[in-house]
């Protein structure tokens, strides 16, 4: 009994994640501590300090876009929760007060056959603001995603947007999956600042029927974008 418990804890994909591959990680370290050249759009927040707009959204990397401050010696994001989408209160999403039925790409997902989103399936992340917008720089929309986080990466699609100027935020599934040992849940994430958010530009970081989108669980989903997600990794320049 104990064993099959386990079997499907694990089938769920409560501890999904990859080896940082080199390259990658010295870009996390290189610029962690570094400021931001490129700056594509600043004033933003973790959403944890309102007072503190020191977030901005920085292409100094060749073919993608990240979020940074040059804040407290340099700093990464923290990881918020999100549960937008289909089965918004499904799962430990329940206790999100906060959570929408639907995602800001909805209209696109029904030539893959489903109809949104499942925050508690699909590793998605939150990128954009209302002052900006990702697409005006070349990421398109569901994208692939690479999230460095807890020593590991995840790969996960631009799924969603913020309507505020609050950044740092993911599906519950992304988030469980870069830290399974933090009880995450719609009410509560990771807040300290180290989580590495990448987009990638370009149509060819778009999956399309590629991905796995009615797969029935996370390490399904993540699975079916990881050979993209390496590829488009392998490609960055540290």
């Amino acid at each position: 009994m104990h064993f099959l418990v386990a079997l499907t804890l694990l089938s769920a994909g409560l501890v999904a994640a990859y080896d940082l591959p080199d390259n990658l990680k010295q870009i996390y370290d290189n610029h962690k501590t570094g400021k931001c050249t490129k700056k594509l759009s600043g004033g933003f927040t973790d959403g944890s300090d309102s007072t503190s707009h020191s977030f901005a959204y920085c292409a100094d990397l060749d073919g993608a876009i990240y979020l940074h401050s040059s804040s407290n010696g340099g700093q990464y994001d923290n990881l918020d929760v999100d549960c937008d989408g289909r089965n918004d209160k499904g799962g430990a999403c329940g206790a999100d007060q906060t959570g929408q039925d639907q995602t800001a790409f909805k209209d696109q997902l029904s030539q893959y056959g489903i109809q949104d989103l499942d925050a508690n399936v699909h590793p998605y992340v939150v990128f954009g603001n209302t002052n900006f917008d990702p697409q005006q720089y070349g990421m398109e929309p569901l994208s692939v995603m690479a999230v460095v986080c807890n020593n590991q990466v995840i790969y996960g699609v631009w799924g969603d947007t913020n309507g505020e100027d609050s950044t740092g935020e993911a599906s519950i599934s992304l988030a469980q999956m870069c830290f399974p040992d933090d009880y995450i849940n719609g009410d509560n994430g990771h807040g300290q600042d180290d989580v590495l958010f990448l987009g990638f530009t370009g149509k060819d970081a778009v999956p399309g029927d590629k991905a796995d989108w009615k797969a029935g669980d996370r390490n399904a989903f993540e699975e079916s974008i990881k050979d993209l997600g390496d590829k488009l990794v392998a490609g960055l320049k540290a």
